[in-house]
């Protein structure tokens, strides 16, 4: 396995859904239903290099794209798993090979655990912050999913807002 350093500060993006921009940081949404390296009731934040990436990974399979906030991330983290050049069987685990399977199928339809969430499951006991990966959504794009719970006080993943745009509770939505 590939380890490397981001930052300090390396810049990354995400769409956020607008109901729930107050909580840029947080990985309760992965969670409450899962993401490619997170089961059920793991937080992981997901965030791109670039915007047309995070664009392409928010839209999903829509035809039209839903409302959203565009948002910068400045973001500092040891100890990452690289994966961004794709599966090399020189670098990774033969295991590694599955990254890309269908997640939503294996989990959702066929009622069992996705390859990508048990790889998710050994980075996380083994204490790595984030994994770059490939996206599936955005030719030559690259993720980033931040391990929420591994993150300790050397580490930074701060949403860009000096200006205080996004809102601050959920009573703008009221």
């Amino acid at each position: 396995m590939k380890t490397v350093a981001l930052g300090p500060d390396a810049i990354f993006h995400r769409y956020l859904t607008p109901r729930w921009a107050y909580l840029p940081t947080s990985g309760a949404g992965a969670a409450s239903q899962g993401g490619r390296f997170n089961r059920p009731g793991v937080e992981a934040l997901y965030l791109s290099v670039a915007p047309q990436t995070a664009l392409d990974e928010y839209r999903q399979d829509a035809s039209i794209t839903p409302p959203a906030t565009l948002a910068a991330y400045q973001v500092t983290l040891s100890n990452v798993a690289d994966l961004s050049a794709g599966y090399d069987p020189t670098v990774w685990a033969t295991a590694w090979s599955d990254w890309d399977c269908a997640w939503r199928r294996i989990a959702r339809l066929d009622g069992k655990t996705p390859p990508s969430w048990l790889l998710a499951d050994n980075l996380v006991t083994a204490g790595v912050k984030g994994l770059l990966f490939p996206s599936l959504r955005h030719a030559g794009g690259v993720n980033l999913v931040v391990f929420l719970a591994n993150l300790d006080a050397g580490d930074r993943v701060e949403v860009h807002d000096p200006d205080h745009r996004l809102p601050r509770n959920p009573a703008s939505w009221h």
